[in-house]
C-alpha cells in the first residue's frame, strides 16, 4: 500500500470522504500517518544490515553513516565465518564499541540493525499485515488533534461532538498502542533467536 492508498483508508475510517468538503487536509492526514509510522518503526523497525570498515587497533566503529537508525541488533566480526562471529558491543552516541579482547585489524564488520520504515507515493516498507496498525494510529492522532483544535471554536454539533471525537480518537490510539506492543514483542523474540550464541 502506498501513501495515497493509506490516505484513502484513513479518510474512510474517519468518515471524511467528501472531497469537496474534507475536514482534514492531505497534509494533515500525511502528518498523522507519519506520526504513526514513527512509533511503529520504534516497535518493529525495518531490518537491514551494513558492512562498515573497522580501524586497526581500535574497537570503536562510527555508525553515523547508517541513515534512519533505530536499533542495532548484532555486530558480526570478522565477517564470513560459520557460525557467524557475533560480538558483544555497546553504543554511545554514534560510536559502536566492540567488547572483545583483541582489537580489530581494519577488516570489515557487519552491522545488523533496525531502521525507520518509509511510506511514499511510490513505495512502502511496511508489511501488508501491519498496514491496518498504521491506519489505526493515524486515525487516532487525527481525531485527537481535531478535538483539541475544536475546543475553543464554534461547533454546530455541540460540545458532545467534540467529546465523542476525543473518546473515539483515544480508543483508536489504545488499539494502536496495544498492537505496537505485540509487534515489539515479536520483533524482540525474533532478534533474540537470530542473534543468539554471542561470542566474546
Amino acid at each position: 500500500m502506498d501513501l495515497a492508498t493509506m490516505r484513502i483508508v484513513v479518510r474512510r475510517d474517519l468518515h471524511d470522504e467528501d472531497a469537496g468538503n474534507y475536514r482534514w487536509t492531505d497534509d494533515e492526514i500525511d502528518r498523522h500517518i507519519a506520526h504513526a509510522i514513527s512509533e511503529y518503526s520504534n516497535a518493529a523497525p525495518l531490518e537491514e544490515s551494513a558492512v562498515l570498515p573497522t580501524t586497526g587497533n581500535s574497537r570503536e566503529i562510527d555508525i553515523t553513516s547508517i541513515a534512519g537508525l533505530v536499533s542495532v541488533d548484532a555486530a558480526e566480526y570478522p565477517t564470513g565465518r560459520f557460525p557467524p562471529a557475533y560480538r558483544r558491543f555497546e553504543i554511545r552516541g554514534n560510536i559502536l564499541t566492540l567488547l572483545m579482547r583483541q582489537n580489530p585489524d581494519g577488516s570489515n564488520i557487519k552491522i545488523y540493525y533496525g531502521k525507520m520504515h518509509t511510506l511514499t507515493t511510490a513505495a512502502s516498507t511496511i508489511p501488508a499485515r501491519h498496514e491496518n496498525i498504521i491506519a489505526t494510529g493515524a486515525c487516532g492522532y487525527a481525531a485527537i488533534a481535531m478535538a483539541i483544535n475544536a475546543v475553543n471554536r464554534v461547533n454546530t454539533g455541540g460540545t458532545g461532538t467534540i467529546n465523542d471525537l476525543q473518546l473515539w480518537g483515544s480508543q483508536k490510539l489504545e488499539e494502536f498502542h496495544t498492537a505496537l506492543k505485540k509487534a515489539e514483542k515479536r520483533n524482540r523474540l525474533r532478534a533474540a533467536i537470530l542473534y543468539s550464541g554471542v561470542e566474546d
